[in-house]
């Protein structure tokens, strides 16, 4: 199986180094890629938003299946586009992408297939916001209602600094806040079918202990010894698969990954977002951990033989991810930067890898130069989480680049 994955983040460096390792994948591509992602695949410079161009690399290759992995070209309706030269491909329709890329869609979807999730006032004037924002109280919840590149969520105590992002928006949701621990849980798709995958916890603040502004996360862990074991089957039962059905119903059947951002609160699970895609960075744990073959599940989805797919199978142990950031991240990255340390980092039995984000090669087609914010996703695996987070952190004290900062705790007295 020939198999082209479209993107150039650590969560296409992910996908592709789980592809590799499938014995029924004989041939595997990128485009664009990274300067991490040419050590396993074959890198196409490719603008991922440009669906014809896609589907037209697709072809010359005779690729038997395409992964489109950004939430942008999935929004843009790259995925309709591969699907029209006769490709399966592994990504939702751009209409079903709106799940993603429109927070007032998905409340919408999720309040016709009655899925739990927080009270909302979708606000396009200022006079709007303020009024949801005092009737929720802090702490503030303002959600950019497009895509924003993990960047649109605003959480806050500060009335002015809600107010002010609000005003940067054309439209924002607003919402009541959540409470208690955030979960996030993938889930295989055909449009019909629904599998889970294993659920992971990651860290949205840039700064040790929660603190200092989100980003679209800082490094993430798998599994949760602290969740309670029937979580998976009361999302599927309660989530996943009531907004999979309303989704059909509409006439925009959900084929891709669809990814529940869940809250654990006082009052039973909610929603906090959906995303349309792999999420960064729990996708580098929880593949991490999958034992089954990735593409020959992913082609399944595509081709919609999901419900005739082998049980998944996993491993017993744990796996965790540190982000390595840039200076300056989130608010202004620099780039640039030459990076040492990545062979050094890099377990021989496999058990520590580094996966490429923010990179790209020098002129002189060697050296790893830092480009963007953030820049390496460090995943280690162990018989449990102890064992996985020293791993992590052993590999990213090896990796040498100026300015960089990383948060210490990740997974961290679970």
């Amino acid at each position: 199986m020939k198999v082209l994955v479209i993107g150039g983040g650590a969560r296409e460096h992910a996908l592709c180094r789980a592809l590799s390792l499938d014995p029924q994948v004989t041939a595997l591509h990128c485009a664009p890629g990274n300067a991490g992602i040419t050590q396993v695949a074959l890198t196409h410079p490719v603008d991922p938003l440009d669906g014809s161009a896609v589907a037209d690399l697709a072809v010359a290759l005779g690729a038997d299946l395409v992964v489109v992995g950004p939430e942008a070209p999935l929004v843009a309706g790259v995925a309709d586009a591969v699907s029209a030269v006769g490709i399966p491909v592994f990504g939702p329709s751009g209409e079903a992408a709106q799940l993603e890329g429109s927070k007032a869609f998905a409340k919408d979807v999720m309040a016709a297939a009655n899925v739990p999730t927080a009270r909302s006032y979708v606000c396009t004037t200022p006079e709007e916001a303020a009024h949801a924002l005092d009737a929720f109280g802090a702490p503030y919840v303002v959600k950019d209602d497009g895509l924003a590149a993990g960047k649109g969520v605003v959480v806050t105590s500060d009335l002015q600094a809600a107010l002010d992002h609000a005003a940067s928006c054309e439209r924002v949701v607003i919402e009541e806040y959540l409470d208690g621990p955030e979960v996030s849980l993938f889930a295989v798709c055909d449009g019909d079918t629904v599998v889970p995958l294993q659920p992971a916890q990651d860290f949205k603040r840039a700064y040790d202990g929660d603190q200092g502004p989100n980003t679209g996360g800082m490094g993430a862990y798998s599994p949760l010894p602290w969740a309670d074991p029937e979580l998976v089957d009361e999302v599927l039962r309660t989530v996943l698969q009531p907004t999979v059905d309303e989704l059909r119903r509409r006439g925009t059947p959900f084929s891709g990954l669809l990814y529940a951002g869940l809250a654990i609160t006082s009052r039973g699970v909610r929603v906090i977002e959906f995303n349309a895609r792999f999420g960064d960075p729990e996708t580098q744990v929880v593949l991490a951990r999958l034992k089954t073959p990735l593409g020959g599940l992913l082609h399944a989805a595509a081709t919609g033989h999901l419900a005739d797919f082998p049980e998944l199978r996993w491993s017993d142990g744990a796996a965790v991810t540190v982000v390595v950031a840039a200076e300056g991240y989130p608010e202004a990255p620099r780039g640039g930067d030459p990076i040492t340390g990545l062979a050094e980092a890099e377990a021989a039995d496999g058990s520590a890898y580094v996966l490429h984000a923010g990179t790209r090669l020098a002129e002189d087609g060697v050296t790893v130069l830092s480009a963007g914010g953030r820049v390496l996703s460090v995943t280690a695996t162990g018989k449990d989480l102890d064992q996985a987070r020293g791993r992590a952190y052993q590999a990213t004290a090896r990796i040498s680049l100026a300015g960089a900062h990383h948060r210490s705790d990740i997974a961290a007295g679970v």
